[in-house]
């Protein structure tokens, strides 16, 4: 129900009452959607200010520098909870109990392998083809496998698909890896947890035992549960806007992938590390921040600030004790590390950067642990994708549960008017 009103005066047209909605937290929103009936529609590029839908899942609050997932400080979940509780309360609303838990990893255990053909998939791709360009088309791929469990009207049907992509998808990430690199696949290990398994796959091989460290494995679940959701981002929005037509969810999920493989959403971490290879040594650092500073020079600092949060990305946070630990773990002598703590020393003291609250955000601090990890550049984004899974399926879950109408954005048309047409001849 509405609680509250608010009135819209048109030059020329009679004043129009519109229905004010009160979330549990965060601002008031107006529904503009009965002025289409009245020849009016509303222009937000970039979508700032309009809200596409009502969920309970994800709430951000940018100034406060807040994300919450079904009402829980990310902070906490992610110093107490592993990645599939996270998953768990995302998917379902709720912590789940210890034996909840217990069935839920154990779905997730078994169900980790992929068909045959889905491996063999992989070999139709060149040596070269990007991780992300393989997984958005195994993903897509997977509703000529699984198609069983795709009538969207059945929340049974959509409960095993959701657990089918959660537990496949660190596999057939591995599994691009691999191709990428010319090694063999590994099939996943159901004696190791979620994120443990995922770099026994990577860099494990048949030639000898893979041990996993422990501070690794868990530097690991913590870049999945801090990526898992971000209310309605690009992506997040991509896959809603694909549920909403109806199309199956391996669709929906794969329409997400492509989103994130942009530079501007996905891609933030790896341009952390393209930026300090171009700073290239620890004694360029100040002058690439005076660089930074000066609006008539294109150089920009990545990985600072955040177009949501205008304040410290709680994230980042988390993300930061988590990059001292690997580093710790792991003694790297890096000269791209170096640099990454000295800018980040400078972003925390200098005047200008605390002024602007250009903090570092969740991507510069990641970007710096997959590094040190010894994960390549192009595996980042399919990182990313892989802890992301979680929450795209839980807003399509969402979405499908609740008859979400069909998504169909307006448009400011300024092209031609109408005209006739000529015939060549005469042009």
């Amino acid at each position: 129900m509405s609680n509250g009103k608010a009135t819209l005066a048109i030059e020329g047209k009679e004043p129009l009452e519109l229905d004010v909605y009160q979330g549990t937290i965060g601002p008031d929103c107006v529904d503009v959607s009965s002025l289409a009936g009245q020849g009016v529609f509303t222009i937000d590029e970039g979508f700032a200010s309009t809200a596409s839908c009502e969920s309970k899942i994800t709430y951000i609050d940018g100034g406060a520098g807040t994300l919450l997932h079904r009402g829980y400080p990310i902070d906490e979940l992610a110093n107490n909870a592993d990645y599939l509780e996270v998953c768990y309360l995302l998917l379902n609303g709720e912590l789940p109990t210890k034996e909840e838990k217990k069935e839920f990893d154990d779905i997730v255990r078994k169900h980790t392998m992929v068909s045959e053909n889905v491996a063999n998939f992989f070999n139709g791709f060149r040596y070269d083809a990007h991780p992300m360009a393989m997984l958005c088309a195994v993903v897509a791929a997977l509703s000529s496998f699984y198609h069983d469990s795709l009538d969207i009207s059945d929340p049974e049907h959509r409960e095993i698909t959701t657990m089918r992509l959660i537990s496949k998808m660190p596999t057939m990430a591995a599994m691009a890896y691999k191709h990428s690199i010319g090694q063999p696949s590994l099939y996943p290990r159901n004696d190791l947890d979620y994120s443990a398994n995922f770099l026994y796959m990577m860099f494990g091989t048949p030639c000898e035992d893979y041990e996993v460290s422990p501070v690794l494995a868990r530097a690991m679940d913590k870049i999945f549960i801090l990526h898992a959701d971000h209310e309605q981002n690009a992506s997040t929005s991509t896959v809603r806007l694909a549920g909403s037509t109806g199309a199956n969810p391996f669709a929906c999920i794969a329409s997400g992938i492509a989103a994130l493989w942009g530079p501007s959403h996905g891609g933030a971490n790896e341009a952390v590390v393209k930026m300090l290879e171009e700073i290239g040594d620890e004694s360029n650092v100040d002058s690439a921040v005076l660089r930074a500073k000066d609006k008539d020079d294109p150089f920009r600092l990545m990985g600072f600030g955040h177009r949501v949060y205008k304040n410290f990305d709680p994230r980042a946070k988390v993300m930061k004790e988590t990059c001292d630990e690997v580093l710790s773990e792991l003694g790297i002598d890096d000269p791209l590390l170096k640099i990454a703590k000295r800018l980040e020393q400078i972003a925390l003291e200098d005047e200008y950067f605390v002024e602007k609250k250009l903090y570092p955000n969740v991507d510069f601090y990641s970007g710096i642990i997959l590094r040190a990890i010894g994960i390549p550049l192009n595996m980042f984004t399919v990182i990313f994708a892989l802890g992301r899974t979680s929450g795209w399926l839980a807003h399509w879950n969402e979405m499908v549960s609740t008859n979400s109408r069909i998504g169909r954005p307006r448009q400011l048309y300024t092209g031609s008017p109408q005209r006739s047409y000529e015939s060549i001849d005469k042009r």
